[in-house]
């Protein structure tokens, strides 16, 4: 998450110092903890949650690749390290070591984002299928990987997996979650009381609220109302850009099976939670959504949800939260109307009201200050949250009222795509489902162009950087800067959905080989897929570094990925005055480099979900 000069995000961790908290390790009751792990290599086989044990120190190679793998009608290219100022000479080779396709390198020199001199190689005129090829410049091989049509299947399947063993409130079935199963998280039964019965913080309210369910935002305890609303509209935007193909993923989770499609009912555990966190009738405010729930003071890692000793409270409404829950319960009540048509029409009341609610409260601001204990998440400009929500309740509606509030917004015909989008910036939300969405917006072309043109920008940053990242900030590299690259690939891919144009498709393409090893740690930052992929992300129940007992977290987790601010006591120490791509260190107690999110993974869950439905 894109932060200010201290941070935005990050002072749900830096104020409050998780790694200067007493690491009480609380009993975690996982179930059935497999050691046995399959492989590694190429596309990874397998059912969700198992994957790859990886050796901890993989051979490094110059040669940068994606490791999991290429679609054979796709763009292939790599990146290679070398001081040489000629072209290199390259091979490609498959299993059995037989020369398929040669040519030479093309010198980019010095890149400013790590420090390499690097050299760029294309072989995308192979068309070839098959595992196991590696790519040999100048006499150094790559790591191994794939040129298969399906090599994202499985990863879009993963990726809106992992929702599920992040679930508050159930407990998490070891027959659909192997090695995940655990105790139900902050029920009545839990040392704290759980979430049925959670007062507001002193002096904010009278009223308690059951506030079960939902989605634990990252690897603390914590829910908050403005990442899970991005983060489930992503997953029901995964949903809207290719129904047929949604309806064919089939998740594991409990409810699969039945007529609703797998990602609209895991979207619907956290729809229903953001329901929950609006402000009962009755109260002075009605309608308005309180910002989070957390606990008062942080948790030690590791820890278990079930275990969890803190006191839960409820933050104060503000407006951001509550232009989310309008948000999200505008598309919700869009795209459960075909399945459940009592639950769309609850979902567009609740959006509705808290619609009116936010207008008639615009400035109830959470402050970065409330830290402790749970990230602040801080937002003082909603004019982009104002710009979302009426998209939605316009897009749902057709009303004429929420479409004056799009056209008069400032917002509106402002370029949103100046930067990516995340949980603080929400206009970019509203702008795509204007474009790609069914409405008569009055100048819904000039909406659609203005996407195309973002693409277009993102196109150029892709084509220009070494290692082909849609990212190319002004100085370091931000919070979350992996989910930064994947949600600029959101745009791309929203401009070949608009266009057709091939030149989106192999955008997103090229643009996802650098979170899979093709960059300047040679480092795969989604667990179970590459041969060197993080795999010990900062969480309190995922904690296998901590405690061998314990899993790392589930095959298809995003890593945040390179932060040049260098927040955590562990990146601080060991990274300091590094080049940005070099900012990270796969440790469990590096929050700012190596946290996991939902919002980060929604991303992941978007991107590659579009890329599955390409072959």
């Amino acid at each position: 998450m894109r932060l200010p000069v201290l941070s935005r995000k990050a002072r749900l961790a830096a104020i409050a110092a998780v790694v200067a908290v007493p690491a009480v390790a609380l009993p975690i009751a996982f179930a059935g903890r497999d050691s046995g792990l399959p492989g590694t290599g190429g596309a990874n086989d397998g059912s969700a949650y198992a994957f790859p044990a990886t050796p901890d120190q993989i051979p490094d190679t110059p040669v940068r690749v994606n490791q999991v793998g290429y679609l054979p009608d796709g763009p292939k290219r790599a990146t290679v390290i070398s001081d040489a100022q000629q072209p290199l000479r390259w091979e490609l080779k498959d299993k059995a070591g037989k020369v398929v396709a040669s040519g030479a390198s093309e010198p980019r020199g010095m890149d400013d984002s790590s420090g390499q001199n690097t050299h760029v190689v294309d072989f995308s005129s192979y068309r070839g299928t098959g595992n196991t090829y590696t790519l040999e410049v100048d006499g150094k091989a790559s790591l191994p990987f794939d040129l298969d049509p399906k090599a994202y299947q499985q990863l879009g399947i993963d990726s809106l997996s992992f929702f599920y063993p992040q679930r508050s409130g159930i407990e998490i079935s070891n027959d659909i979650a192997p090695g995940y199963g655990r105790k139900a998280g902050h029920t009545a039964d839990t040392p704290n009381g759980g979430d049925t019965k959670v007062p507001c913080a002193p002096g904010s309210c009278d009223y308690t609220l059951d506030v079960t369910g939902g989605w634990y935002d990252a690897g603390d305890h914590g829910k908050y109302v403005v990442n899970g609303g991005i983060s489930v509209a992503q997953l029901m935007s995964s949903y809207e850009r290719s129904p047929k193909a949604a309806q064919a993923r089939a998740l594991h989770i409990p409810e699969t099976g039945g007529k609703t499609p797998d990602v609209l009912d895991e979207a619907r555990w956290e729809l229903d939670f953001l329901l929950k966190m609006q402000v009962p009738d009755g109260e002075q405010l009605a309608g308005m959504a309180h910002h989070k729930i957390h606990d008062v003071a942080w948790t030690g890692l590791p820890t278990d949800p079930a275990a969890d000793p803190q006191q839960r409270q409820l933050r104060p409404p503000s407006t951001a939260a509550t232009l989310n829950l309008a948000a999200a319960a505008a598309q919700g009540a869009r795209v459960f109307a075909q399945y459940d048509k009592a639950y769309s029409e609850k979902l567009l009341g609740a959006a509705k009201k808290a619609y009116a609610a936010a207008k008639a409260h615009p400035t109830m601001y959470a402050p970065d200050s409330d830290g402790v204990g749970g990230g602040a998440y801080g937002d003082a400009n909603v004019s982009d949250e104002f710009y979302w929500a009426a998209a939605e309740l316009y897009i749902t509606t057709g009303d004429k009222q929420y479409a004056g509030d799009v056209s008069d917004s400032t917002v509106h015909k402002a370029d949103v795509f100046d930067r990516a989008f995340d949980w603080q910036n929400t206009a970019a939300l509203g702008r795509l489902d204007l474009a790609t969405i069914d409405n008569k917006l009055p100048d819904r072309e000039r909406v659609r162009e203005s996407v195309v043109a973002g693409a277009d920008r993102y196109l150029k940053i892709v084509s220009e950087q070494a290692y082909g990242q849609a990212y190319a900030p002004n100085g370091g590299y931000d919070w979350a800067s992996n989910a930064q690259m994947l949600n600029n690939l959101a745009v791309v891919a929203a401009a070949f959905d608009l266009t057709g144009e091939h030149k989106y498709r192999d955008g997103v393409l090229s643009g996802m080989d650098y979170l899979f090893g093709r960059n300047a740690l040679n480092q795969s930052y989604v667990t179970g897929y590459g041969e060197k992929a993080s795999k010990n992300q900062h969480s309190r129940w995922y904690a296998h570094q901590l405690d061998p007992k314990l899993p790392n977290p589930p095959r298809g987790t995003l890593a945040g990925g390179p932060n040049s601010q260098l927040q955590d006591e562990v990146a601080s120490a060991q990274l300091r005055g590094c080049k940005p791509q070099m900012c990270y260190i796969d440790d469990i107690k590096s929050w700012s480099t190596n946290e996991l999110t939902i919002n980060w993974n929604s991303a992941l869950a978007y991107v590659s979900t579009f890329v599955a439905d390409q072959t």
